[in-house]
């Protein structure tokens, strides 16, 4: 049986190897914090790889020549910023516009703010905190309690109050002013509040990008078919703010801030916050901090909505481009060369050159076959059969039947069919030309004579039976024309 002492122990182990507070216990945990805090800003959430590196080398720089020599870490920017990225206080991760930028991760946004916190002005007990911890607790019984006549007595006793300090100002025509104090009181406790939004809307982008990763190892493995998993991470996808108890306390508050009209209406008020006396007494970072609230707020929402798109981008890449055999390919080299690299690597000294593969080798073959097989058949070809010419048809009038336009006789079925008109309807004059001169390809003929000519052209469809020479018909539809029945040369 576990006693209460160990099991208190425990529970600190276990809070201790949350990356957090990992951070905050390390030797240099100050140098950490101070480098983070300064490279990533509310303004700049994400920093480029080699930005990142120049800045934290600067500011290394900077501190060996102040004298910290002793008290800062061995090895260059590019090496701690790996060591941050394995620890989980940093995110590596390439843009749309493949670009490759650090982020905090949750982790560190939230140890930062632990560090802002134990470094400024203590928390107060005060008004105003201990009014925001009642308001909390009376809603949480109200949400819980599903008594409705309890609930209506509560609703009539607000509307009470609230309509006598209407009467009341009413009456009076003035407002209480609060003190000045009390006001730096409540600003405190809302700056309070609003430090720990980073961390939160962190953690639920984190949480997506995790949902991401189960997807994308879950196709890799193949295991289940693609469909299944597909399905999955629609379903997933669909109620994503209902998979994790991060995206459960999201869209909750989206309900409350996700509305623009609520964002415009926050921003009025902070506005009426500024302008008052009090302010004056806050410090110059405080003010930036209340001016910033909307606009942090607006950068977590749409933390959180890249997050989404970057997940449905990646499976999505995943599903199109998913190969089951070329990805066992991959993963079995990939283990190869692992495997080979942990067989080379003991035997090895620091700095050592790797022979290259000048050539691929040359494949072992005992003997190969130098002799082709017989490529004579096995039995002489079957005679030709005799040809009769007399057979053939020597005229070739089959063959001029199934052949082009016949141009002199079209001309002349024109000209007859016209009977001294100057122009000629082509429809009509190939529906009563003979069978012979209305096979589909004479209704070409008929109109390349029509364009040479100059022919008018109307709105209508004129649709005409042609005769192929085995007696078959196909009926044809073209725009109906006219034409003179006249050369172009008389």
């Amino acid at each position: 049986m576990i006693t209460r002492a160990e099991g208190a122990y425990l529970g600190a182990v276990r809070a201790f190897q949350n990356p957090m507070l990992d951070l905050l216990h390390k030797k240099h945990a100050p140098l950490v914090v101070s480098l983070l805090s300064v490279t990533f800003t509310a303004e700049r959430p994400t920093v480029p790889v080699a930005d990142a590196h120049t800045e934290i080398g600067d500011a290394l720089d900077q501190l060996r020549a102040a004298g910290y020599e002793e008290s800062l870490p061995t090895g260059t920017a590019r090496d701690l910023c790996r060591q941050w990225a394995d620890a989980g206080w940093l995110i590596r991760q390439v843009l749309d516009d493949d670009v490759e930028v650090y982020r905090l991760s949750a982790h560190a946004v939230g140890a930062l703010e632990v560090a802002g916190r134990a470094g400024g002005a203590r928390a107060r007990v005060s008004q105003s905190r201990v009014r925001t911890l009642l308001d909390a607790v009376e809603q949480l019984a109200q949400d819980a309690d599903p008594d409705v006549m309890v609930r209506m007595a509560r609703l009539d006793g607000q509307i009470a109050r609230l309509q006598a300090e209407l009467d009341r100002v009413q009456r009076t025509g003035t407002v209480d002013e609060v003190d000045d104090e009390e006001l730096l009181e409540e600003a405190e406790n809302v700056l309070h509040l609003v430090r720990e939004l980073p961390a939160d809307f962190a953690r639920v982008a984190e949480s997506i990008k995790a949902m991401q990763r189960d997807v994308v190892t879950a196709l890799r493995q193949d295991e289940r078919p693609t469909g299944d998993v597909l399905r999955e991470y629609l379903e997933r996808g669909e109620h994503v703010m209902e998979s994790t108890s991060e995206g459960r306390a999201f869209a909750g508050a989206l309900r409350l801030i996700g509305d623009p009209q609520r964002l415009d209406e926050l921003a009025n008020q902070l506005d009426v916050v500024l302008r008052h006396r009090f302010t004056r007494r806050l410090a110059v970072q405080q003010r930036t901090e209340l001016r910033e609230i909307v606009r942090r707020i607006e950068q977590g929402l749409d933390q959180v909505f890249t997050a989404q798109r970057e997940a449905s981008y990646v499976i999505t890449a995943q599903v199109r481009n998913h190969d089951p055999l070329r990805d066992r390919q991959v993963d079995v080299l990939l283990r190869d060369v692992m495997a080979g690299m942990q067989s080379w690597l003991p035997d090895t000294r620091r700095f050592q050159s790797v022979d290259p593969l000048l050539r691929l080798p040359v494949a072992e073959v005992e003997h190969l076959r130098q002799t082709a097989g017989d490529l004579r058949p096995p039995e002489a070809p079957a005679p030709l059969p005799d040809w009769d010419d007399d057979d053939v048809d020597a005229s070739g009038d089959d063959a001029r039947a199934w052949g082009g336009p016949h141009y002199s006789e079209l001309a002349t079925h024109l000209a007859q069919f016209a009977d001294g008109a100057d122009e000629v309807d082509v429809a009509a004059a190939f529906a009563a030309a003979p069978d012979a001169l209305r096979r589909p390809v004479d209704l070409l003929g008929v109109l390349e004579i029509a364009h040479a000519r100059g022919m008018t052209e109307t709105d209508r469809v004129a649709f005409v039976d042609a005769v192929r020479p085995d007696g078959t018909r196909r009926r044809l539809a073209f725009g109906a024309v006219s034409t003179t029945t006249k050369d172009d040369d008389a």
